[in-house]
């Protein structure tokens, strides 16, 4: 196989965009990575859209090959990219296959959403469709399940529930210094936990926002990469995986199968392990789910998540291990078929020196990109060029 690069990256404003669609959207984050990465569009030969819900959102399809037509990217074959809202990630896995399996020797990937021109109740009916007829039918919800987890972990695990408001106000703050990030302000513990209940015990600051935003990769063999830049970034591994899709089929709720599985995969792949990642974008869609997947990639032992996180060995500036430079899903937004992408952005950005105010010591990054309630997961491991 090919090893992979990425040479560009982008990201536009997340957050209420009005009067724009997802074709505006996409279009700005194509050409920014167009410009960033230096390539002609004329030369991209595969470009992957990751979005989960056009269609539902504004019953608009078709939207690879309009990005080609709009990016003056003919004919580059096209492909439209969607596992609910790890679609980024299943985008980037995508288009490192495109790359790896020699079929590409330049790949673009855009994903992108609109979503805040609906309301609040329509656009979670839209996400909750992608939870089992069985579940949806009773009237769960993704926030529903959270909520019911978060309860069983803190009881479980004797975990303080100030604990998950420490991961609210950590990604808040860090989302303070990313320019792109929907919500650029800190909140303090008592803000956290004392904002209105949504699904108990989680409040509303333990949740992402809805959100409209696109980011953007260029992926290519490292051979081609070398012809444009000596700063790039290799991906050294990645994997996906699934879990069940009835969440109360699970043997034990808080393990998230689907993290497990794509974390060994990617490790094996790249030959790191979990002390060897200096930095990490995990999907908190949830704050909840900061802990799960802290457990599932190996950074902590199961019920232990809550502990490193009151200590600070999360925290940017101070903590061993970076978690959510970027803000996360809860400062960041969620745009859902950008999120996975976005992720790639911050920890491409962190490896090439380019994160800025965000900025730490990192030669290896990961990221965990998760679907619905851990139904699908991809987890990437990228290393800076050597």
């Amino acid at each position: 196989m090919e090893r992979v690069a990425i040479i560009g990256a982008s990201m536009t404003q997340f957050g209420q965009r009005e009067g724009e669609w997802v074709m505006d959207l996409l279009a700005e984050a194509g050409i920014d990575c167009l410009e960033d990465s230096g390539v002609d569009a004329a030369d991209v030969e595969h470009l992957y859209v990751s979005n989960m819900a056009s269609g539902e959102f504004e019953g608009q399809t078709g939207v690879p090959n309009a990005l080609a037509h709009d990016l003056d990217a003919m004919p580059a074959y096209t492909q439209r990219v969607d596992q609910t809202s790890s679609s980024g990630g299943a985008g980037i896995f995508a288009a490192w296959q495109s790359v790896a399996s020699g079929a590409s020797d330049m790949t673009l990937l855009v994903g992108g959403e609109k979503m805040t021109h609906k309301t609040t109740g329509e656009a979670t009916d839209v996400i909750a469709s992608l939870t089992h007829p069985v579940e949806y039918k009773t009237g769960v919800t993704l926030p529903s399940f959270a909520g019911l987890t978060a309860r069983h972990y803190l009881e479980r695990f004797d975990a303080p529930r100030d604990s998950l408001a420490k991961v609210a106000v950590k990604n808040h703050k860090n989302g303070v210094d990313n320019p792109h990030a929907q919500f650029r302000k800190e909140i303090d513990e008592e803000t956290a936990l004392e904002s209105p209940i949504v699904a108990d015990p989680l409040r509303l600051y333990d949740f992402c926002p809805i959100t409209d935003g696109s980011a953007a990769l260029m992926l290519c063999p490292e051979d081609v990469a070398q012809e444009y830049t000596d700063n790039y970034v290799v991906i050294s591994g990645i994997d996906g995986a699934t879990d069940t899709h009835v969440v109360h089929e699970r043997e034990d709720p808080t393990v998230m199968g689907g993290v497990v599985e794509s974390g060994k995969g990617a490790y094996e792949m790249s030959g790191y392990g979990p002390d060897d990642i200096d930095v990490a974008e995990l999907h908190d869609m949830f704050t909840i789910l900061e802990f799960l997947q802290m457990e599932g990639l190996g950074f902590a032992e199961q019920g232990e998540a809550w502990k490193l996180v009151e200590e600070g060995y999360t925290e940017r500036d101070t903590g061993e291990l970076p978690i959510n430079t970027s803000g996360g899903l809860k400062s960041k937004g969620h745009p859902l078929g950008a999120s996975g992408v976005a992720q790639g952005v911050e920890i491409y950005e962190q490896l090439v020196g380019e994160a800025g105010p965000r900025q730490v010591d990192a030669d290896v990054g990961l990221c965990c990109n998760v679907g619905g309630f851990g139904n699908c997961v991809i987890t990437t491991i990228m290393e800076a060029a050597q």
